[in-house]
């Protein structure tokens, strides 16, 4: 009987130029927040996570090394408000507080002060609730950073729609981790390009030139910049035909 097991990619995205700065992967049945373990904190650098990443011993590492973090908070935080900072509710932000943690392994995990940031988003009708233990900008600053870790969804879902990762190709361990990281040097490799020639198409467009161009001797970036990018249908027929020639 054949069993199949389930493995996880765990990424961090460098928001500056949506860019992988590290990657590992992980057993199915691992907690996410694991994860956490395995990076060393920049000091200085913002960590945007969702909230299955609330590990308060973890957030206090982060912290401790001169970082900054920006979280979701868990319905069922437990905790005792220091004092409250005055808000402008207009912008969406329902409240600004300094507060201490009172759960005792919570508290004990991270005995200091953390800032909480209750957020309504007209868009999606929903209030957030985050963590972060930066005192200095602005609460609707903070929002918008959280808004950023989207684009770690936008992130998977460009490399699972242009880059071939929907079916692997094996179905062991090593295969899968090789076609991940094979498609994962390919994005880094165009975004390289388009940063180096300083190109203006987009990195869809670039793959799409490329992927019917491997045998062309034209130089990179004339070749970008001249082609017209076709339809995926015409790409693909081009490709069944390439060795017709």
């Amino acid at each position: 009987m054949k069993k199949r097991a389930a493995l996880k990619l765990h990424l961090e995205l460098a928001l500056g130029g949506n860019i992988p700065s590290f990657f590992d992967f992980s057993s199915g049945k691992e907690p996410d927040v694991f994860f956490l373990d395995r990076i060393d904190c920049e000091t200085g650098a913002y960590y945007v996570m969702d909230r299955g990443y609330v590990d308060y011993g973890r957030l206090h590492k982060i912290h401790r090394a001169g970082a900054y973090f920006v979280i979701r908070a868990k319905d069922n935080l437990a905790f005792r408000r220091v004092y409250s900072m005055p808000v402008k509710k207009e912008t969406g932000v329902q409240c600004d507080q300094v507060i201490r943690l009172t759960g005792y392994c919570a508290a004990k995990e991270y005995p200091d002060k953390l800032r909480r940031i209750k957020y309504f988003d007209a868009e999606t009708n929903q209030t957030y609730v985050f963590l972060t233990n930066n005192f200095v900008l602005d609460a609707e600053i903070i929002t918008q950073l959280y808004k950023c870790r989207w684009q770690i969804e936008l992130f998977f879902k460009w490399v699972k729609q242009h880059l071939s990762v929907k079916v692997f190709w094996g179905r062991s361990a090593n295969a899968v981790k090789t076609q991940i990281c094979i498609a994962l040097c390919a994005y880094l490799l165009v975004a390289i390009l388009k940063k180096k020639l300083g190109i203006t198409r987009s990195s869809y467009e670039i793959l799409q030139i490329l992927s019917v161009s491997l045998f062309d001797k034209t130089p990179v970036f004339t070749l970008i910049s001249e082609a017209i990018a076709q339809p995926v249908e015409d790409n693909r027929l081009k490709m069944a035909t390439l060795w017709d020639y």
